[in-house]
């Protein structure tokens, strides 16, 4: 005779047990006075904590490399929701302010004249009258982010989009060209240990705060299709000098590397006087261009990827 087969029960899901798991009560009072509280104190306990929810454990040394890790993903993987092919970056001074607050600026001082030291005060007014004389570059900046914006099929188009490190002074202006034409654009904030905010021009999921400078770098370089360098200091050195050490040891492709302000660029750096010493070869002097306007700037920039078979839009 043939046995029929037994039929096997679904198991019951978790959430419909009918009686609550020995795990999901604390031990009874009966059985140890003392129990809740040395449970209550277990749990109170630092280290009870999950792993990536215990800010104390993910800030020490040792998880370093984790941090890392995290810092440079969730910007990564926010720009690959958001369709960002390729970037167009932008560095400057976060000193380099509109023309209106650099003439407020210069008449608070001019006010001060008599109530403080007036030597400090004179020293002061000469560096800001030369920050007025280069508000010009905000209103490039401007305008080069209007074009970078405008490139594309409208404001949902983010194959070629504007990327900053979303602070103020020509970084602002680059995002609020792009925001004035209804752009969007990117924010790469980083840490400091004093407050700072980011500027009201960037696209608000488009404006991430990293850690490492290291990391915020790598995301500059990771899509971009060129990089346009305004007037500034160590900051904005720091970063182009990275970028063109990457391009100088072949370590990326070669990109158009556009610095705005002719004079003021060949005042502050002479890569002539470093060939001509030997540190550099004579052909790295000629890995970056110059522009005075945001659109020889885009132009150039539109140039060197047709000459190199890469065209850009």
């Amino acid at each position: 005779m043939k046995e029929e087969p037994r039929v096997q029960r679904c198991p019951v899901p978790p959430k419909h047990h009918r009686r609550p798991l020995p795990w999901q009560h604390p031990k009874p009072l009966d059985d140890d006075p003392q129990a809740r509280q040395r449970v209550e104190e277990i749990v109170a306990h630092p280290n009870y904590i999950e792993a990536d929810r215990d800010t104390d454990f993910l800030r020490r040394d040792e998880v370093r490399g984790a941090r890392l890790e995290i810092d440079y993903f969730k910007p990564e993987l926010l720009l690959r929701e958001h369709g960002i092919e390729h970037t167009i970056v932008v560095f400057g001074s976060t000193r380099i302010v509109e023309e209106a607050e650099a003439k407020r600026r210069i008449a608070l001082m001019e006010a001060a004249r008599g109530k403080h030291d007036d030597e400090t005060i004179e020293l002061e007014l000469q560096r800001a009258r030369r920050i007025l004389a280069k508000s010009r570059y905000y209103d490039i900046a401007r305008e080069f982010g209007r074009i970078v914006g405008s490139s594309g099929e409208g404001p949902d188009d983010t194959r070629i989009t504007l990327m900053t490190g979303g602070g103020p002074g020509i970084m602002e202006a680059a995002n609020r060209g792009a925001f004035d034409v209804g752009a969007k654009s990117i924010g790469l904030n980083i840490t400091l240990p004093h407050e700072q905010y980011p500027n009201p021009y960037i696209t608000p999921e488009l404006c991430f705060q990293l850690h490492y400078f290291a990391i915020r770098k790598l995301h500059f370089m990771r899509r971009a299709k060129a990089l346009v360098v305004f007037p500034g200091g160590y900051g904005t050195l720091d970063e182009c000098f990275e970028v063109l050490t990457l391009v100088q040891t072949r370590k990326v492709r070669p990109l158009p590397i556009v610095f705005v302000g002719e004079a003021y660029w060949r005042a502050i750096v002479n890569v002539e006087l470093m060939a001509e010493e030997g540190v550099i070869d004579p052909e790295d002097a000629e890995l970056f261009m110059f522009a005075e306007t945001a659109q020889e700037a885009w132009d150039t920039i539109l140039h060197w990827h047709e000459s190199c078979g890469t065209p850009l839009v």
